[in-house]
């Protein structure tokens, strides 16, 4: 959504991860998605690097004003630790999935406080703390819906709709074909 709106030009390459491209591989030995290769051959392989990276080319609705570090720094840290515990606590043995659940409703009830007298988590307009969050949010919520819309987290489930039914997230979340080598690019942006 970064590159989007910061109206950048790239290669859109589809990953499917059960059959990673060499060439994907070859960039990123973390073989994990995103991976942005830059015109000067830097590489960066963690998506809010890409998205800091995007922004501070070219920023046009001021996202980087709207970047809660901290916040930012909690999802990614103790909430995407729950998330993957409860959504994939098969792979961790001994996991209790529900007390993972329980751990990222804590984090959920911090963003539904913050959502009760502002339409977005750093304000009125959305900015990067609510594009770096809400697809974390989105996977937390679909592990099981019927859970998610039980909660009491109203302005958050609003906030997360909204943003779903956004064009943006949907031109985001377009289906692609894998890509393959030799293929045509698909090309994002246009500057």
């Amino acid at each position: 959504m970064a590159l989007q709106v910061s109206q950048a030009s790239c290669e859109i390459r589809e990953v499917k991860l059960s059959a990673k491209p060499a060439a994907m591989i070859e960039a990123s030995p973390k073989a994990t998605v995103p991976v942005l290769v830059l015109p000067d051959g830097q590489i960066l392989d963690e998506s809010l690097d890409i998205m800091l990276w995007t922004l501070g080319q070219n920023d046009p609705e001021g996202w980087l004003a709207r970047h809660d570090t901290k916040l930012v720094e909690t999802c990614d840290g103790g909430f995407k630790h729950n998330l993957d515990r409860y959504k994939y606590h098969h792979r961790y043995e001994g996991c209790d999935p529900m007390e993972h659940r329980a751990g990222g409703l804590e984090f959920l009830q911090l963003l539904e406080n913050r959502l009760t007298d502002q339409a977005q988590l750093s304000g009125q307009t959305r900015g990067l703390s609510d594009a770096a969050i809400m697809p974390f949010v989105r996977q937390f919520a679909a592990t099981d819906p019927i859970w998610f819309a039980a909660q009491d987290l109203p302005h958050l489930q609003i906030w997360l709709d909204h943003h779903l039914a956004s064009p943006l997230f949907e031109q985001a979340m377009a289906k692609r074909l894998p890509w393959r080598e030799g293929a045509d690019p698909e090309v994002l942006g246009n500057r």
